[in-house]
């Protein structure tokens, strides 16, 4: 990729909006779809919820996705995750797969700056192709959590989640290096996008925009207006493009979401992502409103 990627634009941000940035992509998503998204912790306030993703979920005849966490919480075990995905309502409406209820497999990375291996839920092996659907927000680790993040750390395992965290080394889980972590993130990602080989498609929304992760039981609340709804088949242009959106925003909150993301160096995911050609950080944003 040597051009600029297109990345997609609305300030509507509707269930139906949904639908129409998927088709702006130009692509047709076929066989069976795995719909990734983020099921939200028990106790947090931001997450998207499963009547805002239901138009979407239902046009592409998707499954929801998700994996287990590496860490305390109610989403840690399948029987737990199970549970919390009904009582979040994901399962009143949608087929639901806990990608790794029956194990992990290995993805290779290629040329990876610090890990060469991905372990992901087994499960995604059963299905043709990946429709992304991630809420842009702030990160305590990451700095921000986007498409990349719902790649890497969202399809791992339990176990995987631990071994991208620690740069390769599980037991490092909160105390490895942090660039190293971000790098390990951008290593994930490579191996998925080289796994669906374009069978996938990207939508950021940006709203409940939070310092705190999805992920967080006590979070946050929002410190910034609603910006809008992003979509694009790059998740390095995708997630460079809401990151610019926060950055020229007069928002007087965007300091407090700013200063998250600096704090962390969350732009290394990107740049080290686009460096695996995983992506390129230029885009042509193009406003379908």
């Amino acid at each position: 990729m040597n051009s600029k990627s297109k990345v997609y634009f609305s300030k509507k941000i509707t269930k139906e909006r949904m639908i129409d940035m998927y088709e702006a992509l130009g692509i047709k998503l076929n066989g069976k779809v795995a719909v990734k998204l983020h099921s939200g912790e028990q106790g947090n306030q931001n997450y998207l919820r499963p009547e805002f993703m239901k138009d979407i979920v239902e046009y592409v005849n998707g499954t929801v996705v998700e994996c287990n966490t590496a860490y305390d919480g109610e989403r840690n075990t399948t029987k737990k995750h199970i549970k919390l995905m009904e009582n979040h309502g994901w399962s009143r409406y949608f087929n639901v797969d806990i990608l790794d209820a029956q194990g992990e497999m290995k993805l290779d990375i290629a040329d990876g700056k610090r890990i060469h291996e991905n372990f992901v839920g087994k499960n995604l092996a059963d299905y043709d192709s990946l429709l992304v659907l991630s809420h842009f927000k702030g990160h305590p680790m990451g700095g921000f959590g986007g498409a990349l993040k719902n790649i890497s750390i969202g399809l791992a395992s339990s176990h995987g989640k631990a071994y991208i965290h620690g740069a390769g080394n599980p037991e490092e889980i909160w105390t490895a290096d942090h660039d190293s972590f971000l790098e390990s993130m951008a290593d994930a990602a490579k191996s998925i996008m080289d796994y669906e080989k374009g069978n996938i498609a990207f939508i950021n929304v940006m709203c409940n925009m939070s310092v705190d992760c999805d992920c967080c039981a006590e979070a946050e609340d929002p410190c910034m207006a609603d910006i809008g709804i992003l979509s694009s088949l790059d998740p390095v242009a995708l997630d460079q493009a809401c990151l610019d959106l926060v950055y020229n925003s007069n928002d007087p909150g965007r300091d407090h979401l700013i200063e998250r993301i600096e704090s962390r160096n969350g732009v290394h995911t990107i740049e080290a992502a686009a460096e695996l050609h995983t992506g390129v950080r230029d885009y042509e944003l193009i406003n379908i409103d």
